[in-house]
């Protein structure tokens, strides 16, 4: 239906569109339609909001610049004219070039706007993304990221703007539109140019971010900021006049702020501008541990959040059953570590606990399984049955083996899987075109995973004019 005009934001919003082969011609259609539906109400001008997509594909390419389409009509009709460019997922890449763009004259941008990117993925990058990630942010763009796949919860919590629950959306793609008017509402949120405010807020820190008042040859500016509960906490900080942002750290979680920004001008009176801020609750970490990575002599383990107020991560380890127990110690701003030297086939306690700053600590488990040693067939040998057969054989694998797959891929006509008992060591391959060569793989097959495979490839001789004589060739 329609939509009410949204006349009072102003600022550059950037769409990373996922257009590379990974994503299919529905998912890209579907993600359009969000797009076009996310901007409907929005009013576009030099003096509102700018627009413009940029392509996740081997080479990141961008769609419009931020000044070509300056009414709502042109900036749908350019969104439905966008065609995907197929490719590699460099997304790492397409975030340094979004940099480079945000902050262009070429590419339209506007210098003292606030800056919004938009990246819309399935959860998967071929390359890196948490430092082009982590500069964007740092300049000062708000990062809101919806995965329409499964993707990595911590990378993406890490690479969204905090706190994640408001710049972070997991959704199918045919779902699309359930947070179209959340994701909206927050991109107003950071748009409202024209007034002081905190962003990125978590419970020990906030962003402050203002419109440009003064130069750097103009004046600096005050900033206070005080917990309402105790006013004898008051704080002051002095920036120059260059400034249009300040990150506050060190703050106590819950708790308001009444943040004033006072304009020192050496040329006329700019009057302050105030807000009050509320840090949020503290998180409790681990709120999440996570196993990945199983392998028959380790295991990755991670965890979230990684809250500023946790100096240190201990984790213990040890087998079940069991009284063994191991101890690693990792540091406050890490969320994984790989647990070596374990026994395959094993089952595992592993306990995370957060020591905080405040001597604090908080603890959660989670069982983790190594796989079972993977070993290899040994002796793969071959003997001949008739003109267009082979008995393969080879001695068991080590360990406990559920049974052996053995599989034949022919030079002329189809492959061939045999799955046998553990008991059985040889098979009969047959249809094996004489004059061809073909190669034979033995698997060995255990409960977590498969075995290494062996394989080596047969020669069938040719045919003779006599039934069953050989040629030999003599040197």
């Amino acid at each position: 239906g329609p939509q009410p005009s949204l006349s009072d934001s102003e600022g550059d919003l950037l769409f990373l569109l996922d257009s590379s082969g990974s994503v299919s011609y529905y998912e890209f259609s579907r993600v359009k339609e969000f797009i076009w539906d996310l901007m409907r109400p929005f009013t576009f001008g030099p003096n509102d909001v700018q627009t413009s997509i940029i392509h996740i594909s081997t080479t990141p390419t961008m769609e419009f610049p931020f000044d070509r389409y300056l009414s709502s009509g042109t900036v749908q009709q350019a969104i439905r004219d966008t065609q995907q460019l197929m490719g590699d997922t460099n997304t790492g890449k397409a975030l340094s070039y979004a940099k480079k763009k945000f902050f262009s004259d070429e590419a339209g941008a506007r210098p003292d706007v606030p800056k919004v990117l938009v990246w819309v993925t399935d959860g998967f990058s071929t390359d890196d993304i948490s430092e082009p990630m982590q500069l964007l942010k740092d300049m000062g763009v708000t990062v809101f990221i919806v995965s329409t796949g499964r993707g990595n919860y911590l990378e993406l919590s890490a690479a969204a703007s905090q706190p994640p629950e408001k710049h972070l959306h997991f959704v199918d793609v045919d779902d699309l539109p359930i947070i179209t008017k959340e994701l909206r509402d927050a991109i107003l949120d950071v748009m409202q140019a024209n007034r002081f405010r905190a962003v990125d807020i978590t419970a020990s820190s906030f962003r402050l971010m203002w419109p440009k008042l003064l130069s750097q040859e103009t004046g600096y500016y005050t900033l206070e900021y005080i917990p309402i509960d105790d006013p004898a906490r008051k704080r002051t900080k002095q920036v120059s006049g260059a400034h249009t942002n300040l990150m506050l750290s060190n703050l106590a979680p819950e708790t308001t702020y009444q943040v004033a920004l006072i304009p020192e001008s050496n040329v006329h009176y700019i009057p302050p501008q105030t807000t009050r801020v509320t840090t949020l609750a503290e998180e409790i970490s681990p709120a999440q541990v996570l196993i990945s990575e199983s392998k028959p002599h380790s295991f990755r383990v991670s965890w979230a959040p990684t809250p500023d107020s946790v100096i240190g991560y201990q984790i213990l380890y040890g087998p079940l059953p069991g009284d063994s127990v191991k101890l690693l110690e990792v540091d406050g701003k890490r969320n994984s570590t790989v647990v070596e030297n374990l026994a395959p086939n094993t089952t595992y306690l592993v306990t995370v606990t957060a020591i905080y700053k405040s001597g604090k600590e908080k603890s959660l488990s989670a069982k983790a399984c190594t796989q079972e040693e993977g070993s290899t067939v040994r002796r793969l040998r071959f003997e001949n049955m008739g003109p267009n057969t082979l008995k393969a054989s080879w001695d068991s694998a080590d360990g406990k083996v559920l049974g052996y797959r053995v599989r034949c891929r022919r030079q002329t006509g189809p492959s061939s899987l045999i799955s046998v008992s553990p008991q059985i060591h040889s098979v009969l391959l047959t249809d094996l075109v004489s004059g061809t060569t073909n190669k034979v793989c033995v698997k060995p097959m255990y409960k977590n995973q498969p075995g290494k495979g062996l394989c080596r490839t047969v020669h069938m001789q040719p045919a003779t004019e006599a039934q069953g004589y050989k040629h030999r060739q003599t040197a």
